[in-house]
């Protein structure tokens, strides 16, 4: 996102009191806590598991930002989190947590807001959703419970009620593009027509860091939206035709209800399907907003909707190098839009008492002649596969039998991310629908290592769904015995290399 030195002008320059940017693992509160790091604003960054943060490295980059642990359903694991704190965010949402989250998302909110009374918080902030006239989903009242929850506090709340806000990893959108990428035609209940004022993420973004410090916010509701109101069918168009794929079709049933339509979307879409249904249940209503006032307030550009479109697509091309997987990471998605942003995964772990050195050494072994170390028989039949429909699976090559770095090519795989001594990352390089990475870390674990092998997959349409779940039980099995062999290797080297001592 752009600089912008008229906005932080707001900030006094002298504060230097860091602002809490809560869900940060989440796609609105990663987003904001980097536009304000851009900015020089001191960022305490909380997520109840911050290692998903390890791989994108904000302290390095950004030496005014601190990484905490804190989960909203934990208040033990607050104290402390909001001690000299100006400004908190509350950017958390529990749809994951399946359809009865509506006392998770209040308990969640009831907890930080106390917290942050307690740290002498001097303003919390949360983004919310419009809430229609009417309005009885439960995605849209959770919405407003939340506020509504956090009031009760004694801190002074400022929110933001906003549509679909325009971002690589917004749910909402990444349905929509997951949807126009991969299918022939939609087929969709009659609420495609329903409109909604999106906003480009940007543009939200600059609203939340200026609000945030005006007085004359406290205790305010803002509507906030772009200068567009447009249909989802509209939307949908627009992404098609900013992605360079043509427009799709769009069949309306009248009896097909937004609940048999969230039935198929696990078929369509990488995204979680508990959000996913949640956001389409929500498309029965129109979305109206009344932004006149935070306009006032905070006057910018705002982005249309294909300028806020075609900043999605910017975004991602311009990504900063990462060296281990995080969640819609381009060049983990094979510099390929087609791919879905989320990503399925499976994992295989197993601890063993050698040295994060040995582990190192075995694994980094990987590919070539040295083979796969467990059910080799697999790896050989899938390239084989690879093999029969064009691909280069039966192609064996390392560079080095033992040393590897960035970039090298093993098999069909490439090195595209390393830790050295720690972990690294190959791309998956057969044929398949849609792009993959398996990662192997060596984690030093009490008086062992922990060794992990995790397969992230970015499916392309429905195909590529199937084939992740026909591969999952297969994966699961593999990496669970590939670690466990790799961990015996290096106990045996160990051993070796004691007796030879």
């Amino acid at each position: 996102m752009n600089d912008d030195s008229d906005s932080i002008a707001r900030v006094p320059a002298d504060d230097s009191r860091p602002w809490v940017v809560s869900g940060v693992t989440g796609y609105m509160g990663g987003h904001l806590a980097t536009y304000l790091l851009d900015q020089g604003i001191p960022v305490r960054a909380m997520a109840r598991t911050p290692e998903k943060l390890e791989g994108v490295r904000w302290p390095e980059r950004w030496p005014h930002c601190e990484v905490v642990r804190g989960d909203v359903l934990d208040p033990d694991s607050l104290v402390g989190k909001f001690d000299g704190v100006r400004v908190a965010f509350y950017l958390i949402h529990a749809m994951c947590a399946g359809k009865n989250y509506m006392q998770l998302e209040i308990d969640g909110a009831r907890n930080f807001a106390q917290a942050a009374a307690a740290g002498g918080v001097e303003r919390v902030f949360y983004i919310g959703g419009l809430v229609p006239d009417g309005a009885d989903t439960q995605h849209i009242v959770a919405r407003k419970r939340i506020g509504d929850t956090l009031r009760e506090g004694s801190v002074p709340v400022t929110e933001i009620r906003a549509g679909i806000i325009v971002g690589p990893g917004s749910a909402a959108f990444e349905v929509m593009r997951d949807a126009i990428f991969h299918l022939p035609f939609l087929v969709s209940p009659p609420y495609v027509d329903r409109v909604s004022p999106p906003i480009a993420l940007e543009n939200m973004c600059k609203y939340a860091m200026e609000l945030a410090v005006m007085p004359e916010a406290a205790g305010e509701i803002f509507d906030a939206a772009g200068p567009d109101v447009m249909s989802y069918a509209d939307q949908m168009r627009i992404i098609a035709e900013v992605g360079g794929v043509k427009p799709r079709k769009i069949l309306r049933i009248p009896f097909l209800t937004e609940r048999m339509a969230a039935v198929f979307l696990p078929l369509v879409s990488a995204v979680p399907s508990s959000i996913a249904g949640a956001l389409i249940e929500g498309m029965r209503q129109n979305f109206t907003a009344d932004d006149t006032r935070i306009r006032e307030l905070v006057p910018q550009r705002l982005l249309s909707y294909r300028e806020a479109t075609e900043a999605v697509y910017e975004e991602e091309r311009n990504q900063p190098v990462y060296t281990r997987w995080v969640d819609g990471g381009f060049v983990f998605r094979g510099m390929n839009h087609h791919s879905a942003y989320y990503g399925k995964q499976a994992t295989g772990n197993y601890w063993t008492k050698a040295s994060p050195e040995a582990v190192w050494k075995i694994m980094t072994r990987i590919g070539g002649e040295n083979r796969y170390f467990y059910l080799n028989i697999l790896w050989t039949i899938r390239e084989w596969i690879d093999w029969l429909v064009g691909g280069r699976g039966r192609r064996r090559f390392r560079r080095d039998p033992e040393v590897i770095e960035l970039g090298d090519e093993i098999d069909s795989w490439e090195v595209i991310a390393m830790e050295p001594g720690e972990r690294f990352t190959l791309r998956f390089g057969m044929k398949a629908p849609g792009d993959g990475v398996l990662e192997f870390a060596a984690i030093p674990d009490g008086e062992g290592t922990r060794i992990h092998a995790t397969a992230t997959w970015h499916p392309a349409g429905t195909w590529g769904l199937l084939y992740w779940h026909a591969m999952y039980l297969p994966h699961l099995v593999l990496f669970n015995g590939l670690t466990r062999s790799i961990g015996e290797r290096a106990e045996r080297l160990e051993a070796e290399n004691q007796q030879h001592a």
